[in-house]
C-alpha cells in the first residue's frame, strides 16, 4: 500500500515532477524530513514527503517564503491565516500597480514634466492611511471645534474624497490637483471663514438653511429671464433674496445686513472653492455639480447696486 510505501530521492522526485535537488534542499532544511534511511544511507521518504512536497510548491507560486511554508507544515500556524495574510498583501500590491498605470496613462496624455510626473506618482500612491491624514489635516482647518455639530460633520464627509482602488487617468489627475488645492493656505482661510459664516448664520434662526442654496434658488428665475441685477425688475427678487437672509441670520433687513451678505457671497464665490467640488466629484465619481458661480455675481452686483450711497435698503436717492 502506498501508506507502507517508502521512496527514494529520485523516485520522490519523479512522482512530484521536483528536482532531486530541490528535494535535497528542503531536506536538508527539515521541511522535508525522510522517513527512514537505506541500509547503505540513502534516505527514504514516506507518502506524507509527497503531500507536504505537493503543498510546498503550490505555496511557493502563492511567493510564501520558506520560513512560512515550514510553519504552516508543521501545522504552527494555519494555512488560512496566512492565506488570508497574503491575500491583503496581494491586494495592496495590486491596488498600487493600478494607480501606477493610471498615473503614467495621465502622464501620457498630459505630456507631464518630470516634475509633474514625480509629484503626481508620489500622491497617487499614498496609503489609504495616509490619503486620510492628508484630506483630514484640511478639513480639520476648515471645520476644525465646529464639526461637533452634527450639521457639519455632514459637510465634511460631503468633502471627503475617497480614490478608489481602481481609479481612471482623471480621477488620478484629479486627485493630485485636489490635494495641491486642499494645501493652499488662502483656500483654507477662504473654507474656514465659510464654515464660521455658516455657524454664524444657523445660530440665528435655528436653520440649517444655507445663504448660497437660498440665493441660488431665489435667483435662478431671474437669471433665466435675463433681469439686470441693476434695473427695477431686480428690486423684488433682491428684496426677497434680504429678508430671507435677514430671516436666516435673525437681525433687520437694513444697509448692515446687505453689506454683511454682499462680503458672505464674496467669499462662497472664491473660484478655488468651485474648483476643489468639482475636483472632488471626478474623484468619487459624483455627477458634475452645478455652479453657484452666476447667481452669486448677480446676486452680488444688485446688492452693490443698492448698497452704493444707501443708507438703508430700498430707498431711493
Amino acid at each position: 500500500m502506498d501508506g507502507d510505501t517508502l521512496y527514494t530521492i529520485g523516485e520522490l522526485a519523479r512522482r512530484t515532477g521536483l528536482t532531486v535537488k530541490a528535494i535535497r534542499f528542503y531536506s536538508d532544511r527539515g521541511i522535508v524530513p525522510p522517513a527512514d534511511r537505506s541500509p547503505t544511507g540513502y534516505r527514504l521518504y514516506d507518502i506524507d514527503a509527497v503531500a507536504r512536497l505537493d503543498l510546498l510548491r503550490t505555496l511557493r507560486d502563492l511567493g510564501l517564503d520558506l520560513p512560512t511554508i515550514r510553519k504552516i507544515l508543521d501545522r504552527e500556524v494555519s494555512l488560512p491565516k496566512v492565506a488570508a495574510a497574503h491575500a491583503e498583501a496581494l491586494a495592496v500590491q495590486i491596488r498600487t500597480l493600478r494607480l501606477r498605470r493610471a498615473v503614467l496613462t495621465a502622464v501620457a496624455r498630459r505630456g507631464s514634466t518630470p516634475e509633474e510626473m514625480d509629484l503626481m506618482h508620489k500622491l497617487a500612491k499614498l496609503s489609504e492611511d495616509e490619503c486620510r491624514r492628508l484630506v483630514a489635516d484640511f478639513l480639520d482647518a476648515a471645520f476644525g471645534d465646529l464639526d461637533a455639530d452634527p450639521a457639519f460633520a455632514g459637510i465634511m464627509r460631503s468633502m471627503t474624497p475617497e480614490l478608489p482602488d481602481e481609479p481612471e487617468p482623471e480621477q488620478v489627475e484629479a486627485w493630485v490637483e485636489l490635494a495641491e488645492l486642499s494645501q493652499d493656505p488662502e483656500f483654507r482661510a477662504v473654507m474656514r471663514r465659510l464654515a464660521e459664516d455658516h455657524a454664524a448664520e444657523n445660530g440665528g434662526a435655528g436653520s440649517r438653511r444655507d445663504a448660497i442654496a437660498t440665493v441660488r434658488d431665489q435667483v435662478g428665475a431671474a437669471l433665466a429671464a435675463g433681469v439686470d441685477p441693476a434695473s427695477p425688475q431686480a428690486d423684488p427678487i433682491v428684496a426677497e433674496v434680504t429678508a430671507g437672509y435677514a430671516h436666516l441670520v435673525g437681525r433687520p433687513d437694513d444697509s448692515g445686513l446687505r453689506r454683511r451678505l454682499v462680503n458672505r457671497l464674496e467669499t462662497a464665490n472664491d473660484p478655488r472653492r468651485e474648483r476643489y467640488l468639482r475636483l472632488l466629484a471626478v474623484v468619487n465619481g459624483w455627477p458634475a455639480p452645478e455652479s453657484p458661480a452666476p447667481a452669486l455675481d448677480w446676486t452680488i452686483r444688485a446688492l452693490r447696486a443698492r448698497n452704493q450711497g444707501c443708507p438703508s435698503p430700498m430707498q431711493g436717492p
